[in-house]
C-alpha cells in the first residue's frame, strides 16, 4: 500500500518537522530561493518558490515518484502500452500531437499513418470551409458553425476557442451547444441561416443521449428549409460509429474518425478539435498541437526534479496527502483564459476522482482534489477572502501572460500588479503589529484599534505557484493544457489509480437513460427508489 512505503513514511516525518515553518522565514534565510525553485519549459516559466518546501522536500517527493515508477509508467504511456487496465486500452492522446517522425504502436500496429491521414482530412476540410470553396446545400458559403457535443467533446473545443479569440477567423462564427436544455439550442439557432450553417456533431459512439437529441433537433430545424438529401452538405461528424452517421445522412467524406485509446477529456487534440480548427484556422490548430508536443518532449526528457508537470504533481501530492488540502484553485489573470478552471476541473476530477487502486483495493488516502477557480481580479473581490483568512489550506495556481492582446497597456500593468500582489499577500500575510501601525498612521482611535486590529490580521503562509508566459498564442495554449494533463497523469500513477476510466460518469448516463424511459412512457410502472418515483410522478403531472 502507498502509505506503507518507506518514502511515504519519510515524507510524514518531514512534514512533522516542517509544519510550523513560515514561508517568510524561508525567504529570509535564502536570497536565491526564487532562482532555485523556478524553471522554464515549452515557453512557460513556473515560480514554485512560494510553497512549503525545501530542497529536502523536493528530494523526498521525487523519491516517492521513483518508488511508484512514474518514469517507467510515463514511457509505457507514450509507447502505447495498455495502461488503462480497466478498459483494456492504450492511452495515446500524446500520439495525436506527435511530430517526432517516430512510429507509435498499438497492438503491433503503427497508428501514426492513420493520425496523419486524419490531420490531412481535417486540414482540407477546414481550408475548404474557410475559403468558401466548400458550400452549403444552396451554394452559399458557410458563415456559422454549430458544434454539438458534451463533456470533453464540447468543453475542449469551446474553451480553447475562447482562449484563442484573438486568433479566430473573422469570416466564420463558431457556436457550441452541449446542454440538453432546449433553450440553449433554440437560442443558438434563432439567428442562424440553415443555408450557411455547418453543423458538426461529436460523439465517440453516437449513443450519448444529450448529443443525439441536440443533433436531431438541429436536423429538424435544418429540414424546415432543406431536404434529407441536403444533410450531406451541411452536416459533419466526429465518431467511431460511421454506420450510424451515414444513416443520419452525413456524407462519408465528412465523417472524421476517433479511436478508443483517446478519452473524451483528452480528445481536443483529435478530430474532436475540428470546431476549434474551424474557429482559428488549421495552421493555428497545428501550432496548438505542436505546443503540446513540445511540453511532452520536456516531460519525457527532463529529470524529475526539473520537470515542470512532475513538480506540479508532487506539490499537489504534498498538499493533498500531507498538509490537508481538499481543493486547488486556478486563477487565470487573463480574460480569454477564464474558462480554464472549468476545463482543468473536468480533466483532473474525472481522471483522479477514484477510490479503488489498480490492485482492486479500496483507497485509504485522499486522491483527486476539488478543482475550482475563476479569472483573477474578479475573485479578489469575493472568494479570495476565504483563501486569505480561513483555516482551510487551498493551494493556488496564478496564471498570466506577460504581453497582453489589447492596446490598454496600463490595464495589464494593473492586472500583473494584482496577480503578483495576491501571491505575495498570501505568502507573507499581515501581522498584528503591522495592522496596529497602519491604523495608528491612519489616525484611528485606540478603541478602534483595539476592537478592529485582530480582524485585519492575516497569518499568510498560504502556498501558490505562478505560471507565466509571453503571450497566449496557440502554441503556448497547447503547452499549457498538456502541462496540466501530464500533472494529472503523474498524480494518478503515485496514487496507484487508473486516471483514464470514468465509471461514475457511465453510471450517471445509464441511470439517466432509465429515468428518461419512465418520463417518455407515462404508463410505465415506477420501480425506482421512493424519492425518484415521486419526482417522476410530479414531472408527469406537470408535463
Amino acid at each position: 500500500m502507498l502509505t506503507q512505503l518507506p518514502e511515504w513514511q519519510k515524507l510524514t516525518e518531514h512534514f512533522d518537522q516542517q509544519q510550523d515553518v513560515h514561508m517568510k522565514s524561508l525567504f529570509e534565510k535564502d536570497s536565491e530561493r526564487f532562482e532555485r525553485f523556478s524553471l522554464t519549459a515549452a515557453g512557460m516559466m513556473l515560480d514554485y518558490s512560494k510553497n512549503h518546501i525545501t530542497d529536502e522536500t523536493i528530494s523526498l517527493l521525487v523519491d516517492l515518484a521513483n518508488a511508484n515508477k512514474v518514469a517507467e509508467t510515463r514511457d509505457q504511456m507514450f509507447s502505447g502500452h495498455e495502461i488503462n487496465v480497466t478498459e483494456h486500452r492504450a492511452v495515446l492522446h500524446t500520439a495525436l500531437r506527435n511530430f517526432s517522425g517516430q512510429p507509435v504502436y498499438v497492438d503491433g500496429k503503427d497508428v501514426m499513418p492513420e493520425i496523419e491521414a486524419t490531420r490531412l482530412q481535417m486540414k482540407e476540410f477546414v481550408e475548404s470551409v474557410s475559403t468558401g470553396e466548400r458550400k452549403g446545400y444552396s451554394g452559399k458559403a458557410f458563415t456559422d458553425v454549430v458544434s454539438i457535443g458534451i463533456g470533453g467533446s464540447f468543453l475542449g473545443p469551446k474553451i480553447m476557442s475562447e482562449a484563442l479569440k484573438p486568433y479566430r477567423q473573422k469570416q466564420l462564427d463558431v457556436h457550441f451547444v452541449a446542454n440538453v436544455d432546449g433553450c440553449h439550442l433554440r437560442d443558438v439557432l434563432a439567428n442562424l441561416n440553415p443555408e450557411t450553417t455547418l453543423i458538426v456533431t461529436s460523439s465517440k459512439t453516437l449513443t450519448t443521449q444529450e448529443t443525439l437529441r441536440n443533433t436531431q433537433s438541429a436536423k429538424e430545424w435544418f429540414l424546415k428549409t432543406a431536404t434529407q438529401a441536403d444533410v450531406k452538405h451541411n452536416f459533419a461528424c466526429v465518431s467511431t460509429n460511421i454506420e450510424a452517421a451515414e444513416t443520419f445522412g452525413i456524407d462519408k467524406a465528412n465523417i472524421f474518425p476517433m479511436w478508443d485509446w483517446v478519452g473524451g477529456r483528452y480528445s481536443v487534440w483529435s478530430a474532436i478539435g475540428l470546431p476549434l480548427a474551424l474557429a482559428i484556422g488549421y495552421d493555428n490548430f497545428q501550432e496548438f498541437l505542436k505546443g503540446a508536443f513540445e511540453l511532452d518532449q520536456h516531460f519525457q526528457q527532463a529529470p524529475l526534479d526539473k520537470n515542470m508537470p512532475v513538480i506540479l504533481a508532487l506539490l499537489g501530492i504534498w498538499y493533498r496527502n500531507f498538509r490537508g488540502a481538499q481543493s486547488q484553485v486556478l486563477l487565470p489573470y487573463y480574460h480569454y483564459l477564464r474558462g480554464l478552471p472549468a476545463y482543468i476541473q473536468q480533466l483532473d476530477m474525472e481522471s483522479n476522482g477514484k477510490s479503488v487502486t489498480l490492485n482492486n483495493e479500496e483507497v485509504k488516502y485522499a486522491t483527486g482534489p476539488i478543482i475550482w477557480g475563476s479569472e483573477g481580479t474578479n475573485g479578489q473581490h469575493s472568494f479570495h477572502q476565504l483563501i486569505h483568512q480561513s483555516k482551510t489550506p487551498i493551494p493556488v495556481d496564478f496564471i498570466m501572460p506577460l504581453i497582453p492582446d489589447c492596446d490598454y497597456k496600463t490595464h495589464h500593468d494593473m492586472l500583473a500588479a494584482n496577480c503578483f500582489g495576491q501571491s505575495q499577500a498570501l505568502m507573507e500575510g499581515q501581522t498584528e503589529e503591522q495592522v496596529i501601525a497602519a491604523m495608528a498612521k491612519a489616525k484611528c482611535s485606540p478603541e478602534e484599534i483595539k476592537n478592529l486590529s485582530s480582524h485585519k490580521v492575516m497569518k499568510g503562509n498560504k502556498p501558490s505557484n505562478t505560471l507565466l508566459f509571453d503571450k497566449l498564442d496557440p502554441k503556448t495554449l497547447g503547452s499549457l493544457i498538456a502541462l496540466y494533463e501530464q500533472k494529472v497523469f503523474v498524480q494518478g500513477v503515485i496514487w496507484q489509480i487508473n486516471s483514464f476510466d470514468q465509471w461514475g460518469v457511465e453510471l450517471g448516463k445509464a441511470l439517466g437513460n432509465k429515468v428518461l424511459s419512465k418520463l417518455s412512457d407515462a404508463n410505465s410502472t415506477l420501480t425506482m427508489d421512493g424519492s425518484t418515483n415521486g419526482l417522476v410522478k410530479l414531472y408527469r403531472q406537470r408535463k
